[in-house]
């Protein structure tokens, strides 16, 4: 039995002592590997530059695993966040902008109604006419009735006595002053122009050619004066009138013109100068009615 449990304790001890000798063996290993790439490092003939970008390398890649996306994920939360408050003070400067104009509006609002409640002083009363004024007045009145029926000889000469007589009579005077130019130019012409009703009615023609509806109106109303019965001037001056856009009394001369000579019509038909008339009912009935 001894010698059975000697062999057993001889065993156990050569194994404990086996085991301790392959872990001293391993550790010896490991040592040598792990001592080797010092060794390596050491004797490498690299340049310093090299080293450098290889310890930059060695950082990169410690720093590499560190999580990167969160913090840009972060730095983009915190964006919005920077244009928040920088867009916050512009609803406040427009608060601030509205505010002032509600202010403006107000005080608008006050002053109107301030001079709503003032009393807008009255007119003062139109001054009365002095004596000599009313006076040049009614003399302006009666040599103007003169000027308008043609008389141009008897206004010329109430125009002159009224210049002379109330000359401080300013607008009065300059009035008159006016009228009794134009009546001296007419007398002018008067005495230039021919007498005879077919000289007059030739010069109207002339006048109506040139566009000078005024002067044409003038010739073939003076040229009635001395031949009434006459039906081309009667045509003529109405279209004259119908060129000055006085419809009425064109076709009133028109229908004179058309009683005195019926065969006009064909004329009238395609004249351009009544061209004006053509709109007018009264136009049709003249020129395309047959005559009973």
């Amino acid at each position: 039995m001894s010698s059975s449990l000697t062999k057993g304790l001889r065993r156990s001890t050569s194994r404990s002592k086996a085991k301790s000798t392959a872990k001293t063996a391993k550790r010896v290993v490991k040592a040598k590997a792990s001592a080797k790439p010092k060794a390596k490092r050491a004797t490498s003939a690299k340049p310093p530059a090299r080293k450098a970008a290889v310890k930059a390398a060695g950082k990169a890649a410690v720093k590499a695993p560190v999580k990167v996306r969160p913090a840009k994920k972060a730095a983009a939360k915190a964006r919005p966040a920077v244009k928040a408050r920088k867009a916050a003070p512009k609803p406040v400067v427009r608060k601030a902008a509205t505010k002032k104009v509600d202010t403006r509006v107000k005080k608008t609002q006050k002053l109107a109604a301030v001079r709503a409640v003032r009393p807008t002083p009255a007119p003062p009363p139109p001054r009365p006419p002095t004596q000599d004024e009313s006076a040049a007045l009614i003399a302006f009145e009666r040599a103007h009735k003169e000027f308008a029926r043609g008389r141009f000889a008897e206004a010329r000469n109430q125009f002159r006595i009224l210049v002379d007589k109330y000359s401080q009579v300013s607008e009065v005077a300059a009035r008159a002053r006016t009228y009794l130019a134009i009546a001296e130019s007419r007398l002018r012409t008067e005495s230039i122009l021919p007498r005879d009703a077919d000289s007059l009615y030739d010069r109207g023609v002339i006048e109506l050619n040139r566009g000078e509806y005024v002067a044409a109106q003038e010739m073939f109303e003076r040229a009635l004066k001395r031949e009434p019965e006459a039906a081309h001037i009667h045509y003529g001056l109405a279209a004259t009138r119908a060129r000055l856009g006085s419809i009425d009394l064109a076709l009133e001369s028109l229908q004179k013109a058309l009683n005195l000579q019926p065969n006009l019509r064909v004329r009238a038909q395609h004249d351009h100068d009544l061209n004006p008339l053509r709109n007018d009912p009264d136009f049709d009935r003249l020129i395309f009615s047959q005559p009973s």
